[in-house]
């Protein structure tokens, strides 16, 4: 088995939706980024990723290429899994937790996990999301944005 850690973070931008982990979440500000913006895809990308040494979110989806504007996030994660599979690994199991004043997580992790779920082949048994506040301390505690953390253990494929 192997363990990769990921992490990214954005800040809040009032003229795009709200994204995460595949869901959009209603009547908050979205985050700015290239992409969707999807902090938490990002840093699922980069734990998965990680864990079998192919790089990260970046150097595979540049932030610099217009291929990647606007891009579903949840595509580019399905993508990693594909790269990760091309490589002799599966993901066993994924944990994450967004650290944020606002939005409050715990209400949309379920449909989270079940777009993650989707997006990785992993049964939903097998995801992990939780929020956590920053206390109202820094940036985060501000308000001006959030940070997501991810973890994921990959094994080699069976057969």
């Amino acid at each position: 088995m192997r363990i990769g850690t990921g992490y990214d973070s954005h800040r809040f931008d009032a003229g795009r939706p709200l994204i995460l982990g595949g869901i959009q979440i209603p009547a908050h500000p979205g985050l700015a980024g290239h992409s969707d913006g999807d902090a938490i895809a990002h840093a699922i990308i980069d734990a998965v990723l990680g864990a079998a040494a192919l790089g990260n979110v970046g150097s595979h989806f540049p932030p610099n290429e217009e291929e990647w504007k606007g891009a579903d996030s949840m595509q580019l994660l399905t993508q990693a899994i594909e790269i990760l599979s091309n490589s002799g690994y599966v993901v066993g199991n994924i944990d994450v937790t967004v650290i944020c004043e606002s939005p409050r997580i715990a209400p949309h992790a379920d449909a989270m996990v079940e777009s993650i779920s989707r997006a990785t082949s992993i049964s939903m048994d097998r995801v992990s999301i939780k929020g956590k506040s920053n206390e109202g301390m820094g940036w985060i505690g501000s308000g001006e944005g959030l940070a997501v953390q991810a973890v994921a253990m990959i094994e080699p494929a069976q057969g």
